[in-house]
């Protein structure tokens, strides 16, 4: 991209926004060095960086790299052999330790975090976390070393110690002592790495000892006594040691980092790398950015953009198309109605996008790519080379009208002013033709009807212009493509005041050509403006059709859920309902066996007939059995004997036992249960029911004897069920078959363990009216399968 256009286009304006988004020094570098690109492959590589950082940084938010300090250079000297400075080490700890920030920050939370382009940047990151222990663990600051860097370091340090208090003991005992009358202040101070005592100068012979300073005016020497100069050079010989094995700490800890150069330098690149990446993923966060859709065939869809240095919230966005259904756009319209702006825009995405920026528009905005950008934007007056506005614009434009081609997007400015409006009008066409000729992307701005004119008659060309408010004398910004801008001249001077005989006279020297060209233009605006407030409504209530659409898929969730929940509740009620009424014909079947064993007297029998059909009416209610009516009212003669009836409160079936009588009872018989009720509570069955029941006799011993014929199926399947439900369904259905007069029975209860098949043979074992059991044989189930014989 040739620097002119960057610079017109106010590109290194962006660079400037996105050098701030960098903290290292190579990652601004880095982003001071951005230029847009043609190659397809890397710019989309630059774009899914960009992308992959966006939606990081969102979930994430922003990491700090500001500690990549460069080391290429301590590198270097590791590489020579070289020992490092502890301010050089601990920029390399630093390093490693930002590394395993970074690498700690670039792993995926969860399993279902899909992988980005990102990811092979963080994995090649080596935080050599051992030689950061090392460097941590020796090195406090740039300026002090730990004790602990080593034995001896500790050894010598605590030397020193034990030495500086002997020497301060010393002379606190001298400055209190014999020499407190020949000092000028009682006081302990150094001189070069000495401890030395202010004298008065007059006292020097008093003291014994070295001179190393005096005061300004002579008045005070500064002299180490004799009494603690060999202290003192002792002290200094061990702060000699102390230096000497600093430099061997720094030595060793240098020898180790040298191990590591490449893996440190490797670090480096990665970690400003990825500055560079998230420095533009934090700017198409600022500027709401998105990533455009980019192709080779010269196609620009730009939805809704917003120019990136205006200010966000009064930019107004412009919806611009180019090179899909026409290859030139002629922008017309009054000044200051955006124009520029609009074309700037243009240029200025396709730059971004072309730098692996994302753009301040809509998703799914597109950019083509192009190997030159050519803008002939603003005042080219220059009073230096004595050129006039018509002489900088044209010498411009010759000089990128020798090198465009159809890879090229060319900008123009007001094409042709700055001249005489007819031959400047006739030029612009000119040129206009020359590139639409050679199928080039083109957008102008002008103010010639005559563009206009072109523009409609001419294919592959089409008009725009910028919206303006008449009424409050403003633009408004937006950018309407298909209609050519009027002047709006009249209309203007007309609002700031102008005598309207004034305006009259005007309008009687333009040709009948003019006003008709201007009233279809009136026209045209206005028609245009009534689609987009249209197409706005339409948008609107998709908008709202979709909002309603998802408020019903959300309703309707919730009474799936609601539903499932009642049916649950349901059929745990229901569960339960079913479960007790077992328990009852349990305990009613064990009744009835101890009522046929047992001289029970009628009385007692009737009180628990009684309990039993209080219990199975409240059974029945809770387990929300619907009460019938009759379909019919029957009268007391329409029963017989032997009849067969559904007792409606219970859902009953069973046969009449004896006639009606006074009250309208009936004794009816349903299986084991005997019960009298009420005709009301009866309805005659048609069709025969699938038992039929004889009236109980009394036997001379008062035992019961039930003579009962049930519709029993001959096997009973318990595979899947407990020992003990399996007894006691297994009891249950005995007593049935046994009613039902069957010889033989078939359990099943499958082979597995055995444990099942040997809890019912005990079971079987105990039972009186068994005469014998036995495995099933092959065709009968096998060892899965016992058949049963009665006595």
């Amino acid at each position: 991209m040739n620097q002119k256009t960057l610079n017109k286009l106010e590109y290194n304006k962006i660079i400037s926004l996105l050098e701030e988004q960098a903290s290292s020094m190579r990652g601004k570098q880095l982003c001071r060095k951005l230029r847009p690109m043609t190659d397809l492959q890397r710019i989309n590589t630059f774009q899914e960086q960009t992308a992959a950082a966006f939606t990081r940084i969102i979930k994430k938010g922003r990491i700090s790299l500001s500690d990549a300090f460069p080391v290429g250079e301590s590198l270097k000297r590791l590489e020579i052999g070289g020992t490092l400075g502890s301010g050089e080490l601990l920029r390399i700890c630093k390093l490693l330790q930002t590394s395993a920030r970074v690498k700690s920050y670039g792993r995926h939370d969860t399993q279902e975090d899909l992988t980005d382009c990102l990811d092979v940047y963080f994995q090649q990151l080596e935080p050599l976390t051992p030689l950061t222990s090392e460097i941590e663990h020796c090195i406090l600051d740039e300026d002090e070393i730990s004790d602990e860097a080593s034995s001896t370091l500790k050894n010598i340090r605590r030397k020193i110690s034990s030495l500086n208090d002997k020497v301060h003991a010393t002379l606190t005992g001298l400055v209190n002592g014999s020499l407190r009358t020949y000092l000028q202040d009682p006081i302990i101070t150094m001189r070069g790495d000495r401890y030395c005592v202010p004298v008065k100068s007059e006292y020097r012979s008093q003291v014994g000892g070295m001179i190393h300073d005096q005061s300004s005016t002579g008045s005070t020497l500064f002299i180490e006594p004799m009494a603690v100069v060999k202290l003192n050079n002792d002290l200094k010989e061990l702060y000699a040691k102390e230096q000497e094995e600093i430099q061997v700490i720094l030595a060793m800890l240098s020898t180790k980092a040298a191990e590591f150069t490449e893996e440190i330098r490797s670090n480096y690149k990665i970690l400003t790398d990825l500055d560079f990446i998230f420095a533009r993923g934090s700017l198409a966060i600022s500027m709401n950015g998105s990533r455009p859709v980019l192709n080779t065939e010269g196609r620009i869809h730009i939805r809704e953009g917003r120019h990136p240095l205006l200010d966000p919230k009064k930019v107004v966005p412009i919806t611009v198309t180019l090179g899909e259904d026409f290859s030139l756009l002629i922008i017309t319209g009054p000044n200051t109605g955006g124009k520029t702006v609009s074309l700037k825009t243009v240029g200025l995405f396709t730059l971004m996008g072309q730098a692996g920026l994302h753009i301040p528009a809509k998703d799914r905005s597109e950019l083509a790519i192009f190997h030159q950008v050519y803008a002939d934007i603003g005042d080219e007056q220059s009073i230096e080379q004595s050129l006039s506005t018509f002489s900088s614009h044209m010498t411009n434009i010759v000089s990128f009208l020798q090198k465009v081609d159809e890879k090229s997007l060319v900008l123009f400015d007001e094409l042709g002013a700055g001249t005489d409006p007819t031959e400047g009008a006739a030029l612009a066409i000119a040129i206009l033709s020359h590139l639409h000729g050679r199928n080039i992307r083109t957008m102008a701005t002008t103010h010639y009807s005559e563009l206009k004119v072109y523009a409609l008659s001419t294919p592959g060309i089409e008009n725009a212009c910028c919206e303006f408010d008449v009424e409050s004398l403003k633009p408004t910004y937006r950018l309407l493509i298909g209609i050519p801008g009027k002047s709006n001249a009249f209309a203007i001077s007309g609002r700031l005041g102008l005598p309207d005989y004034i305006i009259d006279s005007a309008r009687e020297h333009l040709t009948e050509q003019d006003v008709s060209f201007e009233d279809l233009l009136t026209d045209l605006e206005a028609s245009k403006k009534t689609i987009e407030q249209e197409r706005r409504a339409i948008e609107a209530y998709k908008q709202e059709i979709e909002t309603l659409k998802i408020q019903a898929k959300q309703k309707q969730e919730r009474m799936d859920l609601q539903k499932e929940r009642i049916l649950r509740e349901a059929n745990e009620k229901a569960s339960a309902v079913l479960r007790e009424a077992k328990e009852l014909a349990d305990e009613t079947m064990k009744n009835f066996r101890k009522f046929g064993k047992e001289n029970i007297s009628a009385s007692e029998m009737e009180k628990e007939r009684e309990r039993l059909r209080l219990k199975i009416k409240e059974t029945s209610a809770y387990g929300s059995i619907p009460v019938q009516k009759q379909k019919k009212a029957y009268k007391p003669e329409d029963f017989k004997l032997g009849e067969s009836v559904r007792v409606l409160s219970m859902n009953l079936t069973g046969t009449v036992s004896s006639l009606p009588d006074t009250r309208g009872n009936v004794t009816v018989q349903m299986g084991i249960l005997r019960s009298q009720v009420a005709i009301s509570d009866l309805e005659i069955i048609e069709e025969p029911v699938p038992y039929t029941a004889k009236p109980l006799k009394h036997t001379s011993k008062g035992k019961l004897k039930m003579n009962k014929s049930l519709s029993v199926s001959p096997e009973i399947n318990l595979l899947g069920k407990t020992v003990n439900e399996a007894v006691s369904e297994l009891d249950k259905y005995l007593d049935d078959a046994i009613l039902s007069h069957l010889s033989t029975v078939r359990v099943v209860h499958g082979k597995g363990t055995g444990a099942l098949r040997k809890g019912i043979h005990e079971y079987l074992r105990r039972q009186k009216h068994v005469k014998s059991y036995r495995l099933g044989e092959f065709g009968e189930g096998d060892a899965g399968v016992t058949i049963v014989e009665f006595k």
